[in-house]
């Protein structure tokens, strides 16, 4: 079959079509036949081996994947790694069937970056009514998803942060209430603008660096900062408990990974959003499809900030 393999680690150049053996079935995994497969940031720090789990070489990258199995059933499916292919194995406790009123790009949306949004709002933060929830890189997968589930779910104010006007006016579509430019001089001080000239309640946050800094300084009493990521490659400032202590401040970290061993974790949440996009309540951003040989592009654009919502690789291309 065809698949994108990694031979040695680098950036997007490292992504390379090639012709590998077709996985083989076994107790507890089906063969899907792949009909589109999503790209995360993650799988950008994967391809370098910056990951929170290490990268064995060769490796077929790829979580997450749509398409059908022998019977016909058309599946969404959390795979690990080999989704990058024409053919995948997906473990049966972590496939979910389709509905029709689902597109493949929902699907994939509600897969890594759905259950990461729903995992940072419900579990790691555990939004009250009411509350403000400022949401960073609000245009990609994550943010997308997140601004939508935190105003269903009563959040107060939801104050997005992104690179460009048209990113920003994509956030304030999906219902955030106030946008911020990322690149602003002072993040801290735009938020409590964007906030009525008060502190937050929430940050989700996933760059890093000063980005991160800023989002703890910018937290109310018993505040919470999920962080999900470091996209910026540059850690934040470490981070004394007196600082923690003023304000009663929280910092909590997310990796879905850590759910795959509780099913109730990951079945329920994605019964709950693909009933909601279904019902047409929750609206997964679906961004460029790419041809399964141009992965390095996909990468390229994410890393760049010059995608919006989820990208997905389409095998059959």
């Amino acid at each position: 079959m065809r698949a994108i393999q990694i031979t040695e680690y680098g950036g997007p150049e490292v992504l390379q079509i090639a012709e590998v053996p077709d996985p083989t079935p076994s107790d507890g995994f089906d063969l899907v036949t792949v009909s589109g497969a999503g790209v995360n940031y993650a799988d950008t720090h994967q391809t370098e081996n910056t990951y929170l789990s290490t990268t064995q070489l060769p490796l077929v990258p790829g979580s997450e994947v749509v398409g059908t199995l022998p019977d016909g059933r058309r599946i969404a499916a959390m795979v690990g790694t080999g989704g990058y292919a024409e053919l995948a194995l997906a473990p049966s406790f972590l496939s979910f069937d389709l509905p029709d009123a689902v597109s493949d790009g929902q699907a994939l949306a509600l897969m890594v970056q759905g259950l990461t949004a729903w995992h940072l709002l419900r579990t790691s933060t555990r939004m009250a009514n009411g509350e403000s929830v400022v949401v960073h890189a609000a245009a990609g997968g994550v943010g997308t998803l997140a601004i939508q589930l935190a105003k269903l779910w009563g959040a107060g104010r939801v104050i997005g942060i992104a690179s460009s006007a048209d990113k920003r006016a994509l956030a304030e579509q999906l219902g955030a209430d106030a946008t911020v430019d990322s690149g602003a001089d002072d993040l801290a001080g735009a938020l409590r603008d964007a906030n009525g000239g008060k502190p937050v309640d929430i940050v989700l946050e996933m760059t890093g660096g000063t980005a991160f800094d800023a989002s703890l300084d910018v937290l109310g009493p018993f505040g919470r900062l999920a962080t999900y990521g470091m996209a910026g490659r540059v850690p934040p400032k470490p981070i004394e408990p007196r600082v923690l202590m003023t304000n009663s401040r929280t910092v909590v970290g997310f990796w879905l990974v850590n759910c795959m061993g509780q099913p109730g974790m990951i079945n329920e949440p994605m019964a709950e959003m693909l009933d909601l996009v279904a019902e047409g309540k929750l609206s997964p951003v679906v961004g460029a499809t790419y041809p399964l040989g141009d992965a390095k592009h996909a990468h390229e654009d994410l890393r760049s900030r010059r995608s919006t919502g989820k990208l997905v690789l389409d095998p059959t291309r």
